[in-house]
């Protein structure tokens, strides 16, 4: 058996004599036409200015700085809304807010975004202006509420707006109608950052402020917590979003970073010099979630607001264990919905419809996780149902490229009115709530509407490669120059390589993962790593050659690196 490997071949011509070939194709690969595309200085991010309701938005705040009004930040249970909540705190305590608090909605209790009891709940606490932060742009009881009790609310959000927007007094959202800020893509943390960058510069402008003495804050010492938000919320990194990653990732690499961060890290036994992008997405983000997802996220936020190493270390360990509990919940329920989809008629109908899976015990804490293995599983969209309460049903959908979840769920609300309760995301993920009694007629309209975008989207059973690489990139320097090359992530793919090797040695660590060495033509023999093979199959020492499609990566291991292939596909050739 054998993979089919299209290599990707890039019309365009070189972008400099300066870059390495292999990363120059990379480069090109991924659509970039000028060495200008690839500037990740600050100096080339768009200008905060060009989000409409910034002013509004830094006006009230400026007034709340001038009167000590008490501010709560009002985030999401995700590590976006962590990231974007620990962002505001920091930023707003160095400008000299001192009535500062932040208020998380329990998945469990509240719900998601500002609703109606959380408002209650931030009035109690004497409350007199709430920000949310990746959130709010679908709450709209919740901003009535905080107006009927006098809270003045401003919203920074990310996801895609419905027909009709809340009635805050401020609103700062690059998808809301009428903004021209040319990035569509910034995660919720980024949205904050923005806002603490225009905020930082009203101020410094004020008479008034430069009479406190209060020197204005770097804000760029917070781009290690962007980068990790941005990268978790798997937005498309566009030119914009990989400032902002590079940025904060050089931040981390060099040890200049919070300490939570590290902590996080060391926690997973990876190193800070040599982290790239999609080991905040594997490694830190999925820490940070997990106390949203089975705990509280304060527990996340107070992991990133800590100063001292020790508390750090201490959160960042509680943190690992909600996060090891997450995988075994997880891994239960990926089981049962697997046996779920195997009960369909998957011969044929497996290849035609989105996925809905639903089971009475699900945890709604891991569905978003759930329905993301299933989705790579299958390369098909998917939503994982939980139930929320005896009478309604929490969802939450993962998407594949070229398949716009959210608008896929607009559609069908409006198509077939009363089915949902509620919905909001963006292209990749997204949640919703609806009435258990609908969820055999959602299915239907969902896959219904699905089918057609579906049978558009490229046939899965082909894989996308750079090409191969020759035996001189198998080379430790050389991987550390591809390392630099990203940010990759969504939208701007990690490089991946393809070839056929002689396999001179395989064994299973772990249970489920599979080390290997293979022979290059030179005879220099090199390690690699494929990560929850099916044990059904490999090891097998009747193979003694393969196909592999792979990243090159770089293993630490007692101090010393090595060039590691990371298997993402791994067939026996013949």
């Amino acid at each position: 058996m054998s993979l089919s490997v299209v290599r990707r071949v890039s019309e365009r011509k070189p972008l400099s004599a300066s870059l390495h070939p292999v990363i120059d194709r990379v480069y090109r690969n991924r659509n970039v036409s000028s060495i200008d595309e690839l500037e990740v200085g600050l100096k080339a991010l768009a200008h905060f200015n060009l989000l409409k309701g910034i002013d509004d938005a830094t006006s009230l705040l400026s007034a709340a700085f001038k009167n000590q009004k008490k501010v709560t930040i009002v985030g999401d249970f995700d590590a976006d809304g962590a990231t974007s909540t620990a962002v505001c705190m920091l930023a707003l305590r160095d400008m000299g807010l001192e009535n500062i608090d932040y208020l998380v909605p329990n998945r469990f209790d509240f719900g998601y975004g500002l609703s109606e009891p959380l408002v209650e709940l931030a009035a109690q606490q004497g409350t007199q202006v709430i920000l949310t932060v990746d959130s709010g742009i679908a709450c709209h009881a919740g901003v009535a509420k905080a107006n009927q009790l006098g809270i003045e609310v401003v919203i920074t959000d990310h996801h895609l707006p419905g027909d009709s927007l809340p009635n805050a007094a401020a609103i700062v959202n690059p998808n809301q109608p009428g903004c021209a800020f040319p990035s569509k893509s910034l995660a919720g943390v980024g949205v904050a950052f923005y806002l603490m960058l225009a905020l930082r510069a009203r101020l410094a402008d004020d008479e008034w402020f430069n009479g406190q003495g209060i020197t204005p804050p770097n804000l760029a010492a917070l781009l290690d917590i962007v980068a990790v938000g941005t990268v978790a919320d798997v937005v498309t990194l566009d030119s914009n979003n990989r400032i902002l990653v590079h940025q904060g990732l050089q931040r981390i690499r060099s040890g200049h970073c919070r300490e939570g961060i590290k902590a996080l890290v060391e926690v997973a036994n990876r190193q800070l010099k040599i982290l790239n992008a999609s080991d905040l997405g594997f490694v830190v983000a999925p820490r940070l979630n997990a106390a949203g997802r089975l705990d509280d996220m304060g527990l996340g936020i107070e992991c990133l607001l800590c100063t001292d190493a020790t508390t750090a270390r201490i959160a960042a360990a509680r943190l690992d264990e909600l996060n090891h509990e997450r995988k075994a919940i997880e891994q239960s329920m990926r089981q049962d919905a697997e046996k779920i989809v195997a009960s369909f008629s998957l011969n044929e109908q497996i290849q035609k419809d989105a996925l809905v899976i639903f089971q009475e015990d699900f945890h709604q804490g891991v569905i978003g996780i759930v329905a993301g293995r299933i989705k790579e599983q299958f390369a098909l969209p998917t939503i994982a149902f939980a139930r929320q309460d005896e009478e309604t049903l929490k969802g939450s959908a993962r998407s594949v490229n070229g398949f716009h979840i959210r608008d896929v769920l607009e559609e069908v609300s409006s198509r077939y009115p009363n089915l949902i309760s509620k919905f909001g995301g963006h292209a990749m993920a997204a949640g919703l709530s609806l009435p258990s009694k609908h969820l055999s007629a959602f299915t239907e309209a969902f896959q219904a509407v699905a089918r057609p975008y579906i049978a558009a989207l490229p046939k899965k059973d082909s894989i996308y490669s750079d090409g191969e690489l020759s035996d001189n990139d198998f080379d430790l320097l050389f991987a550390h120059e591809l390392n630099q090359a990203g940010p990759f992530g969504q939208g701007f793919e990690a490089p991946r390589f393809d070839g056929i090797f002689d396999l001179v040695a395989q064994r299973l660590v772990g249970q489920k993962h599979l080390k290997f060495t293979i022979r290059l033509s030179s005879g220099r023999e090199v390690d690699g790593i494929a990560f929850n093979i099916d044990s059904q199959v490999w090891p097998d020492n009747k193979v003694t050659k393969i196909q592999l499609v792979y990243q090159l990566d770089i293993n630490v291991f007692r101090n010393q690196e090595t060039v590691q292939l990371l298997a993402e596909h791994i067939f026996p050739y013949a």
